[in-house]
Formats: C-alpha cells, structure tokens, sequence
C-alpha cells in the first residue's frame, strides 16, 4: 500500500461513443469543468420532473430526488437498509455455492428460521446507530417497510421462504435519475423488492425513473444442480474455469456485482450475476453508458464492493486476495491504485455469509469523508494518508447477517455531475473479457 496521498488522478467528461475514440488509451488528467449542478443552476429551458396532465416530460436534475453517477459525489441522502426479521436462507443449491463448508451445517439446521435473536437484536442497534450518523452528518435517511419474511411463499417453479430488506446496494442501482431494480437470483431473494416498493414510488412520483429488469423464474434450469464445490479448490479451479452456479438460461443479476464512475460501469460475472444479466443492462443503458466486464483471481466471486471499490475519480480500492485481471488497463489509464490493508477482524468471528474484506466496503460522504467501521484501525490510517477524513460505525453483528462481501445497507441519492470515466476502447476490454 502506498501510504501517501494520491497525486491528483482525475477523469475526463463523459462524451458520446463516436466521439470517444478520439480519446482512447490516454492517461486521464483533467477533472474538466468541476462545477456542481444546484437547484438554481439548472438550465430552465429543460422539462419540469412533475409529469404534466397532458404529456410526459423529461425530468429537470434540480427537481428530481434521484441524481447519482457515481461512488463519491456529495451524498444527501440514502436508502438503509433493515436487519428486522430477518431469516436463513433455505440450504438451497445456489446458497450452498455462495457459503463456505464450515457453515453449511448452519443453514441445513436454521435455514427458514430465524437468526438468533440476540445477533439480531445486536445488528439492529447497529443499523441504527449508522442511521442516526449519516443524520448528524446531514443526509436524508430512508428506511425500507419491514416484513415478515418468515411466510413461505411458492411460485410455478420453486417455493421458499424470504431473506430480509438489509441490503438496499444488493436489489437497487441509481444510474443517472433512473432506479433498477435489479432480478436477484437467490429464491429467498425473489420478493425481497416489496420492501422497497414505497420509497421507489415516492422517488417515482417526485420524477425519477424506475426500470425492473425481466424478473427471473429461477427455476431449476438457473442453478448448475450438479455444481461440484468440496473445498476452497474446488472454488477456485471453477472459477477460473469461468464456471457458476448460475447459468446461462435467464437474465439474472444483483446490483451489487456493478460499479459506477460516470458514463461506464463495471461489473463482474459472479454466482449471482451471468452474461445474459449483463448483456441486458449493457443493451438497456446504451448509448449513453458503457459496460464493462472485469474479472478477478477469487474463488467465490459475489458483489463487487469489497474486491474493487472506486471511492474517488481515478481513485480505485483493489483487494490484494482477489486481484484484479484488468488492472493495469486502469494503470496505464492513469488511475491510482490502492491496496488496503489486512482486515483486523479476529479469525474466530463468524462469517456466515460474508467476508473479512467488508473493511474495504465503504461508504463515500463525498471524496473526503468516508464511513467506515469504527474497530478496523489500519484501513482508517490508510485513509488519512490519502487525504481522507473518516466517519466510524460500530459493524461487528452486522456483518454476521449480510450477503458475502457486503458491509454498508445503503443506497446513495446523490447530487452530483455527470462525468464519466473515458479511457479504454470496446476493443481493449473485449480483448481483455470472455
């Protein structure tokens, strides 16, 4: 890790694909034209965000609640997440290929039951007090409706029972003004977006736009029944195999396998997220965003966050036990890059369904406040060096009941411009992804 402060590595406006080319393979060196759209600063010869009786209207960025490019813009206001109610999964094929051996005799004894009752308690507190920080800190806290996620529900295809509303960044991406929600492709996931249905109507009905992507049948032709996972080998000679558990029969995706700097997003195959999840939202997002599929060395590869985390423009998190296989297309881009530090999480904590890099799964206030847990010391350090103040949270129980390489059940309602990150060909990545 590199323990001064990053020399100032910044991004080029987004500009549209034809005119792109002209940029492509250079090192990025100016922030451009840094100057942050208010209320009053928006051009008034746009359309209202208020639908008007007799034709639709596109909406005005000052007027719409829902306004985020990326991962560090000012942040005013975010959906968190519940941990009430929450269950096990269900011992499911693809559960069983998300978790690790040591835990699998957990879910076959608890899976449709409730987590125990005081890690639930304790995580609640928690989620509270991160509710009541982000308060102090002057952004606008929404919660999700809380649901008993006990009732066994069954489609034409399978039935189960839910998970919980915990983790908003899971189900839900902000690109631009528009709310998607994403598939999922965990049955004890399926229903899990009527948790958020209120609030997206709230931001639906104040202008912004709201995509469900094609909901999953996720019947048996979805999962690989027969996905031979023994041991952490078995998981990485799979993965390297580019073999999941997820297939190829519908589109499927979590929210959290993407990552935004402006006009291009990044996104990992992984057990939740396939090629078709993906081609979909390439398609759905063209032209005006770009799509691009990075990889890692990781034998379980699940949400993104705490593998390859962009906390600032050319400003990249990259995990030293999953590295990532495109880096130095980013190197040659310009973009610093940071390895954080060892997790100081102690080895007996139970992880049932996450990892000990949630410590690098943090949330940007803006590029120079970031939140993060208040017990993980060195990853606090590594961020003063770069010039970055810290904002600490107490997240021992929370990581406990959170999908694998989650750490922070936000959601971010950003402010901010509209400015991408244009520095590699369709060329170069495609040469560089399967």
């Amino acid at each position: 890790m590199d323990d001064r402060g990053p020399d100032p590595i910044m991004l080029l406006p987004a500009v549209p694909p034809v005119q792109a080319s002209t940029l492509l393979g250079r090192s990025l060196t100016g922030w451009v034209q840094r100057t942050f759209q208010s209320t009053q600063a928006a051009t008034a010869s746009e359309a209202s965000c208020a639908a008007d009786d007799n034709k639709a209207t596109d909406p005005l960025l000052s007027d719409c609640p829902v306004c985020s490019y990326n991962e560090w813009d000012p942040l005013e206001e975010v959906i968190v997440g519940r941990a009430e109610n929450a269950r096990v999964p269900p011992f499911s094929v693809e559960v069983k290929a998300n978790t690790y051996e040591k835990y699998w005799g957990f879910y076959q004894q608890f899976g449709g039951q409730s987590f125990p009752k005081d890690h639930l308690k304790k995580a609640v507190a928690e989620i509270e007090e991160m509710c009541n920080i982000l308060k102090m800190e002057g952004v606008i806290v929404k919660r999700p409706e809380p649901i008993d996620w006990s009732v066994k529900y069954k489609t034409p295809d399978f039935e189960s029972t839910g998970m919980y509303a915990a983790m908003p960044r899971d189900i839900l991406l902000v690109v631009g003004n528009e709310i998607i929600e994403a598939p999922m492709a965990w049955r004890a996931r399926f229903f899990e977006y009527r948790a958020y249905r209120p609030i997206i109507k709230e931001y639906f009905n104040r202008g912004a736009k709201w995509t469900t992507a094609p909901k999953p049948t996720m019947a048996d032709e979805l999962y690989d029944q027969d996905y031979p996972i023994r041991s952490v080998e078995d998981r990485h000679k799979l993965a390297a195999q580019g073999k999941f558990v997820t297939t190829e029969y519908e589109p499927c995706f979590d929210a959290a396998d993407f990552i935004r700097a402006g006009r291009d997003l990044f996104v990992q195959r992984s057990q939740v997220t396939n090629y078709m999840g993906i081609e979909w939202m390439r398609r759905h997002l063209a032209p005006e965003y770009r799509v691009h599929i990075i990889s890692f060395k990781d034998p379980n590869p699940m949400h993104i966050d705490a593998t390859f985390n962009i906390i600032g423009p050319g400003l990249v998190l990259s995990n030293p036990d999953r590295p990532c296989q495109q880096i130095e297309l980013f190197k040659k881009a310009g973009w610093t890059v940071v390895q954080p530090p060892l997790p100081l999480i102690p080895d007996g904590h139970p992880l049932w369904m996450s990892s000990k890099w949630l410590s690098m799964n943090v949330l940007m206030l803006d590029e120079k406040r970031v939140m993060v847990d208040a017990n993980e010391t060195s990853i606090q350090k590594m961020f003063e060096n770069l010039g970055i103040s810290t904002v600490k949270e107490t997240n021992n129980t929370c990581i406990l009941l959170l999908q694998p390489i989650r750490v922070l059940p936000v959601i971010c309602i950003e402010l901010g411009l509209d400015f991408g990150a244009t520095f590699l060909s369709r060329g170069e990545w495609a040469a560089t992804t399967p």
